[in-house]
């Protein structure tokens, strides 16, 4: 995989984690779908948690000079879509993820390892 494509799944997938984002799946869908390369897909455990990860990933991503070029869900928090064209994450609410199942559009695609530093100092929380 290229190695620009395999540091902004690593900075999703860090920011996902960070915010205590749960069931990080990145899938390969090159040769699969039209509709982009790869999938990422978690959880959040609510809607305003959902939320927040939806707004670190694009902080992150943003801080890299990289820009969604399509965001949905942000308002209500129980599916979030962030297209970066070769990229697209779905973030959701757990009960709206195992309704929609998008894993099982996808069986074909290949399973992409992330890097994730799980020693990386936690923002604390804010009291």
């Amino acid at each position: 995989m290229e190695n620009n494509y395999q540091f902004i799944l690593d900075t999703i997938a860090q920011a996902i984690f960070d915010k205590k984002g749960i069931n990080i799946l990145v899938l390969d869908l090159r040769g699969i779908s039209t509709i982009t390369d790869f999938v990422v897909i978690a959880e959040g455990n609510v809607d305003r948690h959902v939320i927040a990860i939806g707004h670190a990933v694009e902080q992150s991503l943003k801080e890299r000079g990289i820009r969604p070029v399509y965001v949905e869900g942000m308002q209500s928090g129980d599916w979030v879509v962030l297209d970066y064209l070769h990229v697209m994450v779905h973030l959701f609410m757990p009960g709206l993820r195992d309704k929609y199942q998008l894993e099982t559009l996808w069986k074909a695609g290949k399973i992409v390892d992330v890097h994730i530093d799980v020693n990386q100092p936690q923002p604390s929380a804010v009291l």
